[in-house]
């Protein structure tokens, strides 16, 4: 190193590199999962966002056919968004619909429209529902609305806890199906008595159906007709429709058009969206229609995976609901998530097969938890093909309950 290089601030060669933190054990498990689900021959689901930027790019070409492309491209709101929220709208059997960049934002647009209809701002709604667990209390932040908790128990709440409910509430929202009690939803019958039984109490009623799309072979309803038992419905584009990003809001054209305005308020008039509209376009011409059928299959799945597991001689196991309601479940099993999510990668790594891709977590002491989701490419497997997998995973899990070794 010359003179000059060491007045322009070069290192010298006597200076230490930098130490890199070191990676957690859990951290480092993360990163061996991610690249064996890029990398395995077998999955129950591939979903998008796992994919390369490369794989997600080709969205866009298999989108091309479905919107005229010489078309001008859409600003602030018009154009294919446009073209998006009517068609929204018209399987939700609304009104209309506002395209929104988030769920997070859209309801509470939602129930912020509402609260000012209703004259309250009280939110009743489940313990586990996403703006409670994961939008880090944007409700009472952003939206001066008051969310109050009708039941925590890991189900819908009931038409009797709504009547006995101990205060006033101007919305009562409902998220359909609750993701974090195990993609759970009520009876159909169970479900209009408890709208019923909010409206008898004169509050709205808003579904946050992020999931919504898959909740039509458990009712036996078209979606029209699970949407007409809400005064205004959430859903996503990518969380089961595999979409970029991206929600709809729908419900009264007066209740839209007050959305929209709040949607520019809230920083969501973004100038174009095209590319994220397409997708969604995609999601609803290929994937919706195919929803049924992974309804239908995660059920043989469920059922296969008990089986191996008894097969395999492990003392407990629990598949929640023991029936799927949807395409995705919750295996529960007495482990720590660290000797399962090791085995589960291991599995991965080792055969190609990647059996539980999702990560898993921690339910109670040497109980361990994670979701199953089944798409596409998981109606490829067998009930023996699963089985088959149960047994090479259960080979791979340290020691015997508890993971550790005896």
């Amino acid at each position: 190193m010359n003179d000059n290089e060491e007045a322009a601030g070069a290192p010298s060669q006597s200076t230490p590199e930098p130490e890199r933190p070191e990676q957690s054990a859990a951290d480092l498990l993360r990163d061996r999962r991610r690249a064996a689900h890029r990398t395995a021959e077998r999955v129950l689901a591939q979903p998008g966002p796992s994919g390369t930027l490369r794989a997600r790019l080709a969205l866009l070409e298999e989108a091309a056919d479905l919107y005229d492309l010489d078309e001008p491209a859409d600003m602030y709101g018009s154009g294919i968004v446009e073209a998006l929220e009517e068609k929204v709208a018209g399987l939700l059997g609304k009104e209309a619909a506002a395209f929104f960049p988030t769920g997070t934002m859209a309801q509470q647009v939602a129930l912020r429209c509402w609260a000012g209809r209703t004259g309250n701002s009280t939110v009743a709604l489940h313990a586990l529902s996403h703006p409670e667990v994961h939008e880090r209390n944007a409700f009472r932040e952003v939206s001066g609305l008051r969310p109050v908790r009708v039941t925590g128990e890991p189900r819908l709440p009931t038409a009797d806890e709504i009547r006995d409910f101990e205060e006033p509430f101007g919305a009562l929202m409902l998220e359909l199906p609750l993701r974090d009690a195990g993609y759970v939803l009520p009876t159909w019958e169970e479900l209009t008595e408890l709208t019923r039984a909010a409206r008898d109490r004169d509050a709205v009623v808003h579904f946050d159906g992020a999931r919504l799309w898959e909740s039509t072979e458990h009712f036996g309803r078209s979606l029209a007709e699970i949407a007409d038992l809400a005064d205004s419905v959430y859903v996503s584009f990518y969380k089961s429709l595999g979409g970029y990003s991206g929600a709809a809001l729908a419900g009264p054209a007066s209740l839209v058009a007050e959305a929209k305005t709040w949607r520019h308020r809230y920083g969501g008039a973004v100038f174009q969206q095209f590319p994220t509209v397409l997708s969604a376009l995609a999601g609803l011409e290929r994937e919706l229609p195919r929803l049924p059928e992974y309804v239908r299959h995660a059920r043989v799945v469920a059922t296969a995976l008990r089986e191996g597991f008894a097969a395999a001689g492990l003392p407990w196991v629990r598949i929640h609901p023991a029936v799927p309601h949807t395409h995705e479940f919750q295996l529960w099993l007495p482990y720590a998530p660290e000797a399962a999510g090791e085995a589960a990668v291991r599995q991965a790594e080792e055969t190609g097969t990647f059996l539980f891709s999702h990560p898993w977590g921690a339910a109670g002491p040497d109980l361990a938890v994670t979701e199953v989701s089944v798409r596409s490419a998981g109606l490829e497997w067998t009930a023996e093909d699963i089985r088959a997998a149960v047994g090479e995973f259960a080979k791979r899990l340290a020691g015997g309950p508890g993971g550790t070794e005896g």
